[in-house]
């Protein structure tokens, strides 16, 4: 059944998630009279988004993240909060939703009436690494959710594009993982705001007190990412709800100390461009393949570049030349 932006709208609005799932799953859609309905819908949310705290998640794959989210979604939602988790999932395009295994993980925490767990395939529109993540988030807050919980792989792009939408950008490490501090990339050290070292019991508890420290030195290194913040590093057990209250205040103070220095609304807008930048590109290629005759050039120089013919900045060039001249004499 085909949903009137309307009555998106008011599903949003009144929390249905069944109509939320549709508003997602609209956005997300490559068809050409879909994005004509998602932009109008995008359009109208646009007022009642904003309002929530978006929190990245990353580590390397058994760090512990769907455990780490679940039980502090429910403490959130246990703290008056509703909560939305999206979850950035790679292998979407293939298998068409391995993301159900952390929806399974997540069972509790989806049995909560304040709390609403999506994917984020990778399949999305034009290609790319799950480009609808933002509107998606988008959608999530003008349907009331305080906290938008987002989920990476913990590897490669996912990283960079989810640190670019979100306030705050929380590493799990684990103890004895094959990545200790000389595994952590420096990239990845500088886009974080607070780490937690998860999976701490009286086992590993030294060596977890030990890795902080490394941990604490390292960064020492590292410019400050936030005027007077130190990134915090913080022990405990996602598993046994260990730390997770200290995580959720460490957050609290965070955003305070950003929205008191202007920092919020600053980066905020900084991200809002970037979309706006990564959409003029994304729609420029479509447009540009969009006959026959600029996709095979398209092709042709594609090829150049990637059997090294030439340079691919020169064949990129010298294709956007050709995609204007036609433009011009048309």
């Amino acid at each position: 059944m085909k949903f009137s932006t309307e009555e998106l709208m008011e599903g949003i609005q009144s929390g249905n998630k069944r109509l939320i799932g549709k508003a997602i799953t609209l956005v997300e859609s490559k068809k050409t009279e879909h994005r004509v309905q998602a932009e109008e819908l995008l359009k109208k949310i646009m007022p009642f988004t904003g309002r929530s705290i978006r929190v990245g998640v990353t580590g390397v794959p058994g760090a512990g993240k769907s455990t780490f989210i679940e039980n502090f979604g429910r403490l959130a939602i246990a703290q008056g909060k509703k909560v939305a988790v999206l979850a950035i999932d790679p292998s979407s395009s293939i298998n068409k939703g391995s993301i159900l295994g952390d929806k399974t993980r997540m069972e509790e925490l989806a049995k909560e009436e304040n709390a609403f767990i999506r994917p984020s395939p990778s399949s999305g529109f034009l290609g790319g690494v799950a480009n609808t993540t933002f509107e998606t988030m988008m959608i999530c807050e003008a349907a009331g959710y305080d906290y938008i919980l987002i989920e990476t792989v913990g590897v490669g792009q996912s990283e960079v594009l989810v640190a670019d939408i979100t306030d705050v950008f929380l590493f799990l490490k684990i103890i004895g993982g094959g990545d200790e501090l000389q595994g952590i990339k420096r990239g990845i050290m500088e886009m974080v705001d607070l780490i937690f070292i998860n999976k701490v019991d009286q086992d590993n508890l030294q060596k977890a007190k030990n890795t902080k420290l490394e941990l604490k030195r390292a960064l020492d290194f590292i410019p400050p990412k936030e005027k007077g913040w130190k990134i915090p590093v913080l022990l405990g057990s996602a598993l046994h709800n260990e730390g997770l209250k200290e995580i959720y205040d460490t957050i609290t103070v965070f955003i305070d100390l950003k929205k008191k220095t202007g920092r919020f609304d600053e980066i905020r807008t900084h991200q809002a461009e970037k979309r706006f930048e990564y959409w003029v590109q994304e729609y420029i290629l479509a447009l540009m393949k969009k006959s026959n005759a600029m996709e095979e050039a398209y092709l042709m120089h594609k090829k150049n570049a990637s059997e090294m013919v030439s340079n691919p900045s020169t064949e990129a060039k010298l294709f956007v030349e050709k995609f204007l001249s036609k433009e011009n004499n048309s």
